[in-house]
Parts: C-alpha cells; sequence; structure tokens
C-alpha cells in the first residue's frame, strides 16, 4: 500500500490522525505503518456503539455431559477409535499461546514462565510432555502442532521454542503461526496510536484462531496432511491432556461437530461458563448469566443441570471449521484499558478502562454447530490454570495439583 492508498483508506473510515507523525518517521517506520494501515479492519470500529449493550441470548436449556462412569464404562473401545485416528493423521492441535506473562510479573511470553522449583519446568515444556503421552499411546504417531503467537510475542516464543528444541519434539510437526489482530479505540472509534508509527491493537479473540489460520495459508497444509479433527487448547493449563485417545474416540465415535472437555463446578457459582443448548443449539452460557432457576434445576438423577465447566479444550471436526469460517461470527466489543500516545506524543498508562477492543469468542463458534460433546475430565487430573502470580488458579495453585499428580519440580 502506497501514501496515497492509505489515506483514501483513513478517510472512508475517519481515521486520519493515524498518519499524524508520518513525515517524522524513518523510511522502515513509514513502510511498517503503511502495511499496517493495509492490514488493518477499521469497519469493526462502528461497532463502538454496541459497548455495554451484550448481544441478546436465546433461550437456555441443559445440554448432558458424557460424564466419568460412562466414559470409564468405554473407555477401551474409546482409547481404540482414537489411537487408530491419531495413527491415520488425523489428528492436529492448535496451541493458543498469544499471550504475556504480564500478570505473573514476568515480560516474556507466557508459555515461557518457569513453574519449576528444584529444576527448569517452563509452561511449554509441560505442554509438550503431555503432547508426547497420546504420542506414545499411539506408538510414536507424531501430531501437528501449530502453535498460535501474537505479534507482540511471536519473536520471542519461536527463539526460546528453537532453543529449546522444543523439549524433543520433532520440529517439522510444529508450525508458527500469527493470531490476527483488532484495531483499538476510543468510545467515539476513533483507533489509539500506541506510538508515532503504530496503531494500538489487540487479538482479536479466541474464536480468532482458525481464521488466522486461513490467512497464514494453512489450510492448504491441513488438507494435505488430511487432518480431521483439530484439539484448540490454551496455554496456561499445564495439566491438560491434548489429543488424548479417549477423548479423540469418544467425540469420532459420537459423531458430533465438537468435542468439549468439562469439570464438574465446584460451586453452583464457580466463575466458569457452563455447556449448555442455547435455542437447541449447543452454546456456552457465562457464569453472570446463569439465573437463580437454572443454579437451581436438577437433572434426571437430581444433580444439577448446569453443571459442568469449559476449560478451554475443544476438539473440532476439521470440515465444520470451514463452514464457521465462511459466515461471519459475532464481534464482541469489550472496554479495556488501552496505552496510548496523547496529543504531545507522550505515551499514557491508563489506570482505568478508556476505549474498546473487539473480539470474536469461541462460544460463537460452537453455537453455530449442531453437535456437541461435553465431556467431563478430572479436575484435580487435568485443570491447573495460571492465570495470577498467588491465589486461585495461580503458579501456586498449579504446583501443588503437578506435584499431585506425580510430576516433578
Amino acid at each position: 500500500m502506497n501514501l496515497e492508498q492509505a489515506k483514501e483508506k483513513l478517510a472512508k473510515y475517519g481515521q486520519e490522525h493515524v498518519l499524524k507523525y508520518y513525515d517524522e518517521l524513518s523510511e522502515e517506520s513509514k513502510k511498517a505503518l503503511l502495511q499496517q494501515i493495509d492490514e488493518t479492519d477499521f469497519a469493526v470500529l462502528s461497532k463502538c456503539s454496541e459497548l455495554g449493550k451484550g448481544g441478546d441470548r436465546g433461550k437456555f436449556s441443559p445440554l448432558a455431559a458424557m460424564q466419568l462412569p460412562e466414559i470409564e464404562a468405554g473407555r477401551e473401545e474409546f482409547e481404540r477409535i482414537g489411537i487408530e485416528t491419531i495413527k491415520a493423521g488425523k489428528t492436529a492441535a492448535v496451541l493458543l499461546a498469544g499471550g504475556m506473562g504480564t500478570r505473573l510479573g514476568s515480560d516474556n511470553p507466557k508459555g515461557m514462565y518457569d513453574i519449576g522449583l528444584s529444576k527448569n519446568v517452563y509452561i511449554f515444556q509441560r505442554l509438550f510432555e503431555n503432547l508426547m503421552d497420546s504420542v506414545n499411546a499411539a506408538g510414536g504417531a507424531y501430531i501437528h502442532l501449530f502453535i498460535m503467537t501474537s505479534e507482540k510475542n511471536h519473536e520471542a516464543t519461536v527463539k526460546f521454542l528453537t532453543e529449546k528444541k522444543f523439549f524433543g519434539y520433532p520440529e517439522d510437526k510444529v508450525t508458527f503461526f500469527k493470531q490476527d489482530m483488532a484495531p483499538a479505540s476510543d468510545y467515539e472509534g476513533k483507533v489509539y496510536m500506541e506510538g508515532k508509527d503504530r496503531i494500538s491493537t489487540s487479538p482479536n479473540g479466541n474464536a480468532g484462531w482458525f481464521s488466522s489460520m486461513i490467512r497464514a495459508g494453512l489450510l492448504d497444509v491441513i488438507h494435505a496432511e488430511g487432518i480431521e479433527w483439530i484439539d484448540v487448547f490454551a496455554v496456561d493449563n499445564v495439566l491438560q491432556r491434548i489429543c488424548d485417545p479417549c477423548f479423540v474416540g469418544a467425540t469420532v465415535k459420537r459423531g458430533v461437530s465438537v468435542g468439549a472437555k468439562v469439570v464438574k463446578k465446584n460451586a453452583p457459582d464457580e466463575k466458569v461458563g457452563v455447556m449448555c443448548l442455547e435455542d437447541g443449539k449447543p452454546s456456552i452460557v457465562e457464569y453472570y448469566e446463569l439465573s437463580q432457576e437454572m443454579m437451581d434445576a436438577k437433572d434426571e438423577n437430581g444433580d444439577p443441570a448446569y453443571n459442568f465447566g469449559v476449560i478451554l479444550n475443544y476438539l473440532f471436526n476439521e470440515k465444520a471449521l470451514e463452514e464457521i469460517a465462511s459466515k461471519e461470527l459475532p464481534l464482541h466489543v469489550v472496554e479495556k484499558k488501552i496505552p496510548h500516545i496523547d496529543e504531545n506524543a507522550q505515551l499514557v498508562k491508563p489506570e482505568k478502562p478508556n476505549g474498546c477492543k473487539f473480539e470474536q469468542l469461541v462460544l460463537d463458534m460452537i453455537h453455530m454447530l449442531d453437535s456437541c460433546l461435553p465431556y467431563e475430565v478430572v479436575r484435580e487430573k487435568e485443570f491447573a490454570p495460571i492465570k495470577n502470580a498467588t491465589g486461585v488458579d495461580s503458579v501456586e495453585s498449579a504446583r501443588e495439583l503437578c506435584k499431585l499428580n506425580g510430576i516433578e519440580l
């Protein structure tokens, strides 16, 4: 994109201020800014007016999970099907690793955080070790791992994992791609600038991974390798099983579009999203959307009807993903603190929310599908999220759970 084209695009969306310092920039910075203008979807900024409104939700009803007793009863068959699927190369994994370790007191990508006590044990390392368990269960059939980074942590992530030799995982079975970014703006829809040569941006939400893969040209790889199932998971859960044969087999056998790992809630008001049906289709109801009536509802066994929380580990049918990608996902406007430069080009780090970010969410992907299998896992064995330095869902709590599972730290 040249300067005239950039001016034309910015004028269309009322964002001419983006070029305020253009004449002061180095040739390299000019080129980078023009490229960012070219790649940025300014159309989302018109959604600012929807902040705080929230989309209207449909009618919720319970969605039964495949619970532990049923899983144990069918384990032999599920594992056989899962191992066959993995051995045939039909399974891949996608690690959502675009985040930074800021809340843990680190300036590095979150996956680089060291949870070890007497030796180095990195979050990335734990995930590769967990993935290797599935590879070994399938007789050494390696699973293609796609790692989604962000523009903020891509280089550091690639450098770290390359230096660590992917913790023993074959390099040719690992592919990196960057998550698409969305512009961040004030409440009137004017994009903020994080520097004289850079528009403020943020990742486009946890549903942006598949569209980002397509934009990176990876659909050709998926088709060429005959991948039919993709297990997508977040970086911060150091105990999660990835593409484990029993989960893969149960999802394949049920013939559903997506399998979702869930844990039994530890309290009716636990702050986790809950699998449900919304207008008869699979969905997730956020904890703050659960009414008292829903919290009190019981299933045919007398157990809570909305009792299983999601842990962000989903096994999607690849064809179903392509169908989702051909449609438009809802865009969620969220209020956030956005660092930016002021009218004097001084950096401002706001202490309270000052604008809008734009995200697409996994729950909308799931709601576009006709069928979903909520699959129960044991919380203490598969759910050790690291979101904080101390307290609930922290480095401390994850260490305790790792020790409980015999993992040396």
